[in-house]
């Protein structure tokens, strides 16, 4: 099932996008949310996928192309949690870029870290850029996984049964912010209004092998990013079980898995965003973003 959300007469809803990718039909009011259905449990799901068979086949489904779809999810538990360096070539293409924040040698368990929720934009919106702010905007195509169940200390070989879904991010990113405040990288990951997320949330019981996901971002036409999940260096299971140890995980927390190689600030010479530039992240199965980065003012 693929659940989206966009807004019918003034209220936030959520719809059901069809197998194909080119038709959405908004799901009763009466079920809330994408993110009352997340936190609904086995039964809200049940509701969900009865009532998205009916409405995708009802008289009512809209062409997707005429419908902007809003961010899946617009109610978080905390801040959005991350992961850095967790694709082996992206960890190696920045050695020595980091601006004197190189680790000693390859991490051996996941790096974690937060980003503010006021980030989150949705798969068509515009990429805020205020060049007041940083010279050093920096895309990051990922995969973001949602967590259905809540648990603690997850083993590792139950971690996806704790999964409802995926969904495509792009983890935009402030360079000189993520190194220029104590050597952490909260500042320069949670600028607002430049994370886009959705087009729509995938239920994991959709994809067959999420350790065999193509990652890809384009920037005005040029691919820049290009791997499959399978270059992970701790896959999702790895980073649930390290996440949750100690510390709970809730339904609706949100994961993202890290990025692959090709990002701009590794590239020689540098490539940066800029005003009027066009993003698009896509992982296969999961949709595609489409963003347009546009000055804003920010400060």
């Amino acid at each position: 099932m693929r659940l989206a959300s966009f807004t019918v007469g003034g209220a936030r809803r959520a719809a059901a996008v069809d197998r194909t990718g080119t038709a959405v039909a908004a799901l009763p009011a009466s079920l809330g949310t994408v993110d009352d259905l997340v936190r609904g449990g086995p039964a809200a799901l049940d509701a969900a996928r009865e009532a998205a068979e009916a409405a995708l086949a009802g008289p009512d489904v809209l062409p997707l192309d005429g419908v902007r779809l809003e961010p899946p999810l617009q109610r978080f538990n905390r801040d959005i949690l991350c992961t850095g360096w967790n694709y082996q070539d992206h960890f190696e293409e920045s050695v020595g870029k980091r601006g004197g924040q190189d680790p000693a040698e390859r991490p051996t368990r996941p790096t974690f870290f937060t980003k503010g929720p006021d980030t989150v934009i949705g798969p068509a919106d515009d990429i805020a850029y205020d060049p007041d702010l940083s010279a050093q905007w920096d895309y990051e195509a990922e995969i973001a996984l949602v967590i259905g169940r809540d648990g603690r200390s997850i083993p590792e070989a139950e971690a996806l049964q704790h999964v409802l879904g995926y969904l495509v991010a792009n983890d935009v990113s402030q360079r000189d912010l993520q190194r220029a405040h104590g050597g952490q990288w909260l500042k320069g990951k949670s600028i607002d209004a430049t994370m886009p997320l959705g087009p729509w949330l995938t239920t994991a019981d959709e994809i067959a092998d999420p350790a065999d996901l193509q990652v890809q971002c384009e920037v005005n036409g040029v691919l820049r990013q290009n791997a499959s999940s399978a270059q992970m260096a701790f896959p999702f299971a790895r980073l649930i079980a390290e996440l949750s140890r100690g510390m709970t995980l809730r339904a609706g927390d949100v994961l993202l898995t890290g990025t692959p190689s090709g990002i701009g600030s590794a590239r020689d010479p540098q490539v940066f965003l800029g005003h009027g530039d066009l993003v698009v992240t896509r992982v296969g199965g999961l949709g595609e973003l489409r963003n347009r980065v546009v000055a804003t003012s920010l400060v």
